[in-house]
């Protein structure tokens, strides 16, 4: 199953999140910088970032569940973020990868970088509870 962007939630739309490659593993997400997003004067917020990171890691675990023919409602257990540095004024990507999938949660990580892939400007590990909807 892969992205559109309709899967995407209604705040991932609202801050302007939208899927940049989808030839990968997990899709590449997209947040352009614009006012919505700023935190202090030309900053990316820290919520927008987080916010970014938590949909590309649901993003990349959603595709993976899709391809085994799991279908499951995901709940976060726990969502830490690193802000590694300064989300300037410019795109910012991020890119999810499910480190493991079990029957009952599964393990992500996910980094964010503007310029430069190798050089993050946050990270995330998430732990995601997976639950057979009802």
């Amino acid at each position: 199953m892969s992205e559109t962007p309709d899967s995407l939630t209604p705040y991932a739309r609202s801050l302007g999140i939208e899927i940049a490659d989808e030839t990968g593993d997990a899709p590449i997400l997209l947040l352009p910088f614009t006012s919505i997003a700023e935190g202090r004067p030309g900053v990316l917020h820290g919520g927008a970032t987080s916010g970014l990171l938590e949909t590309a890691g649901y993003a990349a675990l959603r595709l993976e569940l899709g391809r085994v023919g799991r279908d499951h409602r995901l709940k976060p257990i726990n969502v830490t973020v690193q802000f590694l540095s300064a989300a300037k004024k410019r795109p910012t990507y991020a890119l999810g990868r499910v480190t493991r999938a079990g029957r009952r949660n599964a393990n992500i990580v996910v980094e964010a970088w503007q310029d430069d892939r190798t050089r993050p400007v946050a990270t995330a590990v998430m732990n995601v509870l997976m639950t057979t909807p009802d």
